[in-house]
């Protein structure tokens, strides 16, 4: 039994001791730079609960011996940060000011730290789970440096549980491990807190006390915008690419993240038309109908709709031409005087307009008072027939 929050105890102190990110504080990175220097500037740290935001805001305040004063986003009064300020005011140290959950202030909040931060009155640097681009108002977006934090790797939360071995003399066997390690999803908080209370039970580690206390492995989900846009645009992605495994995936993903049936089948909607169109044009007839199928029938049945119509876009042949069509046809309407309508085709006049049914379904005739091309067909799939019924038509 321990007597200790390991999160606390094993937290890092140092950047040498810092794990993970090393995309933004490796020795030969920007950041690490800044930090050694003691330059820090105004910064967003976003990225998944665990993966060291806070633990960096700390560590960067001891590296540049700077006043660090902790604000939830969630309770944050703008009284207490302007005594921050008014303290602070005739010092040359700037304390950093750590706002946990940044993407908790109001448009009104976040305004009031404008001018401290342009004035350089101390040093915002706040976290979050969301996009600040989404997030976070334009104003202090461009007043900050954004750092996206990755999910630690698996071997990095091995590092992790050695250290803590090693400090607190513990066994663990093989499956209980892979199932700490895999089931914390990168978190290094995540795997911790579930070790401290393993420990409170036993000092030998088994997967079974392991599943008692976390029976389910925790998930990415798709609830910040940033996995919601991601994992969706791997999907069209892994669709347009005709991989039908890496397509299935994504949509498990996303359904396992809790990501709403109708949204998925709207994006494969939109899909079957632009990046498969006429080369498959029943694939727009499946996509629409899964769109319809899955508001009625719901969960859980509606993920094996969606898995038929994905296996079914994967596997169709792929033509972007209607698509690059309709937007040529609208560049040029932006981009050039409006064409003139030819007298016979408006409705106030039929004057010398050629019925084609009355010579056999075609007849050569001006529609356009312009020679124009928008539509280039790629003659794959479907769009080969078509053209061969062009063909055909004129050729009578």
């Amino acid at each position: 039994m321990i007597a200790e929050n390991l999160t606390q105890v094993l937290r890092p102190k140092s950047l040498e001791e810092f794990m993970g990110q090393k995309h933004i504080v490796g020795e030969d990175k920007a950041l690490y730079k800044l930090i050694k220097s003691g330059k820090i500037p105004h910064s967003c740290f976003w990225g998944k609960s665990g993966s060291g935001k806070t633990t960096l805001a700390k560590i960067i305040a001891e590296e540049v011996k700077s006043a660090f004063f902790y604000q939830d986003g969630t309770s944050l009064r703008v009284e207490d940060l302007r005594n921050i300020l008014k303290d602070y005011r005739n010092s040359l140290i700037k304390p950093i000011i750590f706002i946990d959950e940044i993407h908790r202030l109001s448009k009104n909040q976040q305004e009031v730290l404008l001018i401290p931060m342009e004035n350089k009155e101390c040093i915002i640097i706040g976290a979050t789970t969301e996009d600040p681009v989404f997030s976070l108002t334009n104003a202090m977006n461009s007043r900050m440096m954004i750092f996206e934090f990755k999910n630690l790797k698996q071997n990095e939360l091995e590092q992790l549980l050695q250290i803590a071995q090693k400090k607190y003399s513990f066994d663990i066997d093989k499956d209980a491990k892979e199932y700490l390690i895999n089931s914390s999803a990168g978190d290094a908080r995540a795997l911790l807190n579930l070790l401290e209370f393993s420990l409170e039970v036993e000092n030998q580690i088994t997967i079974e006390t392991l599943k008692s206390l976390r029976a389910t492995p925790l998930k990415d989900g798709v609830s910040s915008k940033k996995n919601h846009y991601n994992f969706i645009s791997a999907l069209i992605k892994s669709l347009r690419g005709s991989d039908t495994n890496a397509s299935l995936y994504y949509l498990a993903k996303l359904i396992d993240g809790g990501e709403r049936s109708d949204f998925i089948a709207r994006r494969f909607v939109i899909f079957a038309s632009e990046d498969i169109g006429n080369a498959n044009p029943n694939a727009l007839n499946l996509a629409t109908s899964t769109l319809l199928a899955v508001k009625n029938i719901g969960a859980p049945e509606d993920k094996i709709i969606l898995s038929q119509c994905a296996i079914y876009l994967a596997s169709s042949p792929k033509s972007n031409s209607s698509y690059k069509a309709i937007n040529e046809a609208l560049k040029y309407i932006k981009n050039n005087p409006s064409l003139e309508i030819p007298n016979y085709l408006k409705t106030t006049s039929k004057d010398g307009y050629l019925y084609p049914h009355d010579f056999g379904g075609w007849v050569e005739q001006k529609y356009i008072s312009k020679d124009i091309e928008f539509y280039h067909s790629k003659g794959i799939g479907f769009e080969k027939t078509l053209n061969e019924w062009m063909n055909k038509i004129k050729m009578r």
